[in-house]
């Protein structure tokens, strides 16, 4: 009798074992997949702190559906313009660390914007996970076709002439074209009047018109009324030359040796991000920037893809930040 039960009971144990032992070894395999997310089929979203339509938000819908391919996930692009670009910034802060959601940033709103704006809700590089770069830009500054100036030393004379009396246009307080024109005014020890508008376009409007006496723009924006005979290039932002107006000289070689303002757009993720969802969409980020149509695709728009690291992208920013931090000294904007 007792060693019946004793047998009854033996079988009972190793079957209990067998049943635990295979749902431990269904549990290990589930572990991977949860930490490899967004897994296929999922859906990730890139927050773009800027409308529809602008330089941002376009690159950020050609970059999309790149990713997507390399993750096999959906990746829909959602627009929450404000603050100068960091609304977006701000919403991944408070998203749940889970692959789902992802800043689609641009340089100015984490190296500039936290200079000028005291009253922001999140630090990206104290709040977010940096996860990769992906491009790069330079500002190219232009002139009206008719303007008397053929070199950034002749516009740079008449400013020590007339102080105060050479005006530049950008798209606004805190843009990259506004901070590239005080960074000028700062190392050629010139004073140079800021006039702010509505977006880049409405600028470039007025430099054609030749109501405005000069202008940073992107490169590839700027190209097409540059190769029309609309606007004239002095020189372009980057250290070396840029390869859409290869015959522009840098800022550098035109007599500013410490010149350099590159712009650049970037993937964060929320705060704590698990390491194996970093890796995994840096690794499908670094898939789309090697691949030749995507790369052809940014050299028309007159980007330069960019393969770093978190790290990289880390370092850089603050380097970036800490010169804009002396640059924008006295810029406050609410």
């Amino acid at each position: 009798m007792t060693r019946g039960l004793s047998r009854r009971t033996c079988r009972t144990c190793r079957t209990c074992l067998l049943l635990l032992a295979a749902l431990a070894t269904t549990l290990l395999a589930m572990a991977p997949a949860r930490a490899q997310a967004p897994a296929p089929g999922s859906t990730l979203r890139l927050l773009v702190g800027y409308a529809a339509g602008g330089p941002v938000d376009a690159m950020a819908r050609i970059y999309a559906p790149a990713l997507a391919r390399e993750l096999g996930a959906n990746v829909i692009v959602e627009n929450k313009p404000g603050a100068s670009g960091a609304l977006a910034g701000d919403m991944t802060a408070a998203a749940a660390a889970d692959g789902a959601s992802f800043w689609f940033a641009a340089s100015p709103t984490v190296t500039i914007v936290p200079n000028i704006q005291k009253k922001l809700k999140f630090d990206a590089m104290r709040d977010l996970t940096p996860v990769a770069p992906l491009l790069s830009y330079a500002n190219v500054l232009v002139v009206p076709q008719a303007s008397p100036w053929r070199s950034l030393q002749d516009m740079l004379a008449q400013a020590r002439a007339n102080p105060g009396k050479v005006f530049y246009g950008s798209a606004g307080v805190g843009a990259s074209n506004h901070l590239s024109g005080e960074l000028l005014a700062h190392q050629a020890e010139v004073k140079l009047v800021h006039v702010p508008y509505k977006g880049n376009a409405p600028a470039m409007n007025d430099v054609i018109g030749g109501q405005l006496q000069m202008m940073f723009d992107i490169v590839g924006g700027a190209k097409k009324y540059i190769d029309a005979g609309q606007a004239r290039a002095l020189a372009v932002t980057s250290a070396s030359r840029n390869p859409m107006l290869p015959n522009v000289p840098t800022m550098r070689e035109s007599g500013l040796p410490g010149y350099e303002v590159v712009g650049w757009m970037a993937l964060y993720g929320p705060p704590k991000l698990p390491q194996a969802i970093v890796d995994r969409v840096a690794e499908a980020n670094r898939k789309v920037l090697a691949t030749a149509d995507f790369q052809a695709r940014l050299a028309t728009l007159g980007y330069a893809p960019w393969s770093g690291s978190a790290a990289e992208l880390t370092e850089h920013a603050g380097k970036e930040r800490a010169m804009w931090a002396t640059v924008t000294k006295g810029i406050e904007v609410d």
